[in-house]
């Protein structure tokens, strides 16, 4: 029996323990040693009408003691109809009218009808659901285990039952101790290292000067954050027959919110609902729909009618709304403290990590603007886009069969010049700069991480040994072998099955990058064709721009397709994972992560590698065009380069899905929690203002993802890869991407705070698999980098033409100055009358000249058609080839060199964090031995004053 009651009379607080005591004042009575102890001048009189106060608000107490002795039904006396609740507003306003905390707590939804329970644990089903006996079954061994139940009805609709569940203080400290739950036992001595005179003054200096600087703007007031005791206390894992050495204000509040809801999830999780050896926890009661949600309790409203700056915060959830998912918040930091303490360290990681990665973006954002800026700077002085915007008397030859006419080389004089913003002289460093970006952000990381793990304790945790998935189980629970772990027999999956399930799930991944590769097809033929069509179009804009209207076209149904298909691998990866049976919940997740990822990424970037890489690299020459199926004529590059219609791709796909993104992530959840909102509106009158209990406002909200966190890890992992791996053909990536990360993390702090359920607060070390997806994001971006810098670029033909073919030919020098003449030196000359004969074009050019043409000139290096090889490759070809090849060589062995010495260069593990772990672990051992000696030594003095003393005693 764990309920408690109590009353007030003639001013004093008197609680009744089922154990068989009551405090009076703080002082308690053991009713089994009453006459013979020190305190048996309490009047009797007080102790009965305690209990007589208690009986009148028991609710639970008397179902418990018949749930021990004997089977019960469905619990319907413990069912109470719903009661309109008052919000937290109402709770200051009652506060104030002086009632008291019982009653006020009654009020606010998060107690029971009591006042003194607080709520832990939410559980709800429908009273038509026919998974009654297992209910009963599981809620009688739930009383069992001490837990306080109470029942209470849906206002909306009968049918629906919420189970409040409420641990007491032996609960929680039996299973915290089981547990290994970490709590404060001593204040935090701070180690400060001896300072010199010198070292001291010049400190004083630079204090006297800050004085006189504005405060740092993005730092949160402190005075508004809570006092987080565990930060700046050292912690033990809780244990009760050392509960002298925890600092305990208040039994209620020792264990917090958080901490309590898990301690109650894990007692759900091990409570059987039917006989049988595989028949426990909450999840398959959940999976088999029993129960139709779980989840733990808001902390009340996230809106106040007082401001927070005058009234203080109503609670956790009205301080983070204002401190965290305000837009008005959006330049300070995140108090990543207080979103582990409300949400769990794993969500608190992944937001730490999200904060992490957009304050390393500002460096290469900036870096990566200065090379934009240094492009439009120095366009006027670009020979290149001189010579291409001046060369009115260079026709170039059709892109595309008959339709396309002729074109003069200036007319892409737009293009060049854009072209030179993106493709300059600081390219080539801006990409060694973001691949060493990438290994300088994840050390960092590395010691971020560390730095979280020691300030939320963990440093020493280990995960639990996992329950196995009841899918495994139930495959696999016909053999069985025992666990090294906890001796114990578990189902057996045989290797040749696992291997045999593991092929089928690779040839199925394997067949949907075939689909990926088949979509690409789809778009080059769609880009194929429609060049012709844009070409002959009515209207002269689009007929004058027909390749940039296709490639416009193409990226957006590329993104059409992109997003079509994430749909289809989000079941097919279902599918695969699920045949491959894994063993616990976290192999589940890695092979689920592994293959959604692999098939977002090549879904994502197939396109973009085909333009960096293909387009234009493989289509012949005129008069010998290789073509698609016999048919279509493989697409050109625009006369000033490919480079351009790679920006398009990334600039539109980067832009289009970070909104899609943004638009699912918070718009969803608004308009399903408006549709609720409006049925029960529609339900109960629009006059009749209603007032819901916490938990029917919780209910009413979307629950978290079915799959975690990984939509939020997928979206910044897929545009870390954008940001890394084509940043040399669109330096504004990691801008865009700091833009939208800034907007992210509100959008994702609001939907967390107002939108979704609270999840279970749950504890992880690292960010898991991502890491490794991340280290790998790196190395590929170094390799892709080098080739678009070789082959898409023109730096490596300009580089060759300056030092080899230029008026500074063998001078050493490549300015702009050499770089004259290399428009007429990239192109080649073509004879039109070897076009082939579905080839022509239907103009014959004769529009420029007044007479036909003869000649047109198209990109790349071949001999003229007089020459004793017609269109074979120029020297000139085999030494921008040989270079392109050495460039990439080089380049990959310098950033890979670079990589791992910065990666040798920057410990893990900061010094300075190093040494206060030493240092805690040996003041926590000298206050541990310090704390059970004062206690042996004040038990040997309580023992010599009663005449007790023994001899031989330690110490």
């Amino acid at each position: 029996m764990e309920a408690s009651s109590s009353g007030i009379t003639n001013g004093k607080t008197k609680v009744f323990h089922p154990e068989g005591g009551v405090d009076l004042q703080g002082y308690q009575l053991d009713m089994q040693i009453l006459p013979d102890g020190p305190k048996s001048d309490v009047d009797f009189s007080e102790i009965l009408n305690a209990i007589q106060e208690m009986a009148k608000d028991v609710n639970i107490l008397f179902d418990e003691l018949e749930a021990v002795s004997s089977p019960c039904k469905d619990d319907d006396s413990l069912l109470h109809p719903g009661n309109l609740t008052s919000t937290s507003d109402d709770a200051s306003r009652l506060e104030a009218g002086g009632e008291t905390v019982p009653e006020r707590n009654k009020s606010n939804g998060l107690y029971f009808r009591d006042g003194k329970c607080r709520i832990d644990y939410i559980l709800v089903y429908r009273k038509s659901n026919p998974q009654t006996e297992k209910r009963e079954v599981f809620e009688r061994n739930i009383r069992a285990e001490g837990l306080q139940m109470e029942k209470e009805s849906s206002l909306i609709n009968s049918d629906i039952i919420f189970v409040k569940l409420h641990a007491p203080w032996e609960v929680l400290g039996r299973y915290a101790e089981q547990m290994n739950v970490r709590m404060p036992f001593r204040r935090k001595i701070y180690y400060l290292p001896r300072r010199y005179k010198f070292m001291s003054r010049i400190d004083k200096q630079i204090s006297r000067f800050r004085r006189w600087l504005p405060k740092k703007p993005m730092r949160l007031d402190k005075e508004t954050l809570p006092d987080l005791e565990e930060n700046d206390c050292y912690t033990a894992p809780f244990s009760q027959q050392r509960i002298h050495h925890f600092i305990i204000h208040n039994k209620e509040t020792f264990f917090n919110n958080a901490t309590r809801s898990r301690i109650v999830h894990h007692i759900l999780q091990r409570i059987k609902y039917e006989e049988g050896k595989n028949k426990i926890g909450l999840n398959r009661l959940l999976t088999n729909g029993s129960y139709e949600a779980a989840f733990p309790l808001h902390e009340g409203s996230y809106r106040s009618k007082n401001s927070i700056r005058t009234h203080g915060a109503e609670n956790h959830r009205h301080l983070l709304y204002e401190c965290w998912a305000s837009w008005g918040v959006w330049y300070k930091y995140q108090p990543l403290d207080l979103v582990r303490r409300y949400f769990g360290e794993k969500i608190g990681l992944y937001f730490a990590w999200l904060g992490w990665y957009t304050g390393m973006l500002f460096p290469a954002a900036f870096i990566g603007l200065f090379v934009f800026l240094y492009g439009i700077t120095t366009l006027d002085h670009s020979q290149v886009s001189k010579e291409v915007c001046q060369a009115t008397d260079i026709i170039m030859c059709p892109v595309c069969d008959k339709y396309c006419p002729f074109m003069r080389l200036s007319d892409s004089c737009v293009y060049a010049k854009v072209t030179h913003l993106f493709d300059n002289g600081a390219t080539v460093f801006f990409a060694v700069f973001m691949a060493v970006w990438a290994t300088v952000f994840l050390e960092f990381w590395k010691r971020r991480r560390a730095v979280i793990a020691y300030d939320w304790d963990l440093i020493d945790w280990e995960e639990e040994e996992e329950e196995i998935r009841p899918q495994f189980e139930a495959k696999y629970s016909k053999k069985e072998r025992m666990n090294p772990i906890s001796g114990k027999p578990e189902p057996y999956q045989a290797f040749t099955d696992k291997c045999s399930r593991l092929i089928v799930s690779a040839s199925g991944i394997f067949f949907m990058i075939c689909v990926v590769i088949a979509a690409v097809f789809g778009i080059v033929i769609y880009r194929v064709v429609t060049v012709s069509t844009f070409a002959a179009f009515k209207w002269a804009l689009i007929r004058n721009n027909s390749q940039v209207a296709t490639t416009g076209t193409a990226v957006c149904i590329n993104f059409c397709i992109i997003m079509l298909l994430n749909v289809l691998y989000e079941k097919v990866a279902l599918l695969l994972t699920n045949l491959e049976q894994p063993r616990t919940e976290s192999e589940w997740e890695n092979s689920f992560t592994l293959k959604m990822f692999l098939f977002q990424f090549v879904n994502l970037n197939s396109s973009t590698f085909y333009i960096a890489f293909f387009l234009g690299r493989f289509t012949g020459h005129p008069g010998a065009y290789l073509r698609l199926i016999n048919r279509w004529r493989l697409e050109e590059c625009h006369p000033s380069g490919c480079l351009i219609d790679l920006c398009m791709q990334m600039g539109i796909i980067m832009v289009l899905k970070q909104t899609w993104n943004n638009f699912m992530e918070l718009g969803y959840p608004l308009i399903q929690n408006w549709w609720t909102r409006r049925k029960v509106r529609q339900e109960h009158g629009p006059e009749r203002k209603i007032s819901f209990p916490q938990w029917e406002k919780d209910y009413n909200l979307q629950p978290m993802n079915a799959y975690g966190l990984f939509d939020e890890y997928l979206e910044m992992i897929l545009q870390f890869g954008f940001t890394t791996i084509f940043v040399a053909a669109f330096p504004l990536a990691p801008l865009l991407a700091l833009l939208n990360n800034i907007i992210e993390i509100r959008l994702d702090a609001y939907k967390f705070v107002t939108q979704w359920r609270r999840p279970l607060a749950s504890r992880a070390k690292d960010i898991g698999i991502w890491y490794g997806i991340l280290e790998g994001i790196g190395i590929l971006s170094v390799i892709t980098n080098a080739f678009v810098i070789a082959i898409t670029s023109d730096f490596i033909p300009r580089l060759v033409y300056a030092y080899k073919y230029g008026p500074c030919a063998g001078q050493g020098e490549a300015g702009q100055k050499c770089m004259v003449g290399y428009v007429n030196a990239s192109l080649s000359v073509f004879r039109i009358s070897d076009f082939e004969n579905r080839s022509e074009p239907e103009s014959d050019g004769s529009e420029f000249s007044g007479t036909p043409l003869k000649y047109c000139r198209y990109r790349d290096y071949r001999d003229p058609p007089h020459s004793l090889v017609p269109y074979g490759y120029t020297l000139q070809f085999w030494h921008v080839l040989a270079a392109r090849l050495a460039f990439i060589i080089v380049f990959e062995h310098l950033v890979f060199c670079i990589k791992h010495l910065i990666s040798y260069l920057i410990p893990d593990l900061p010094k300075d964090l190093r040494d206060r772990m030493r240092r805690e672990k040996y003041l926590i051992q000298e206050m541990m031995y310090e704390a059970e000696l004062e206690r042996l030594q004040k038990e040997r003095k309580e023992r010599k004053k009663n005449g007790k003393a023994h001899h031989n005693e330690w110490p």
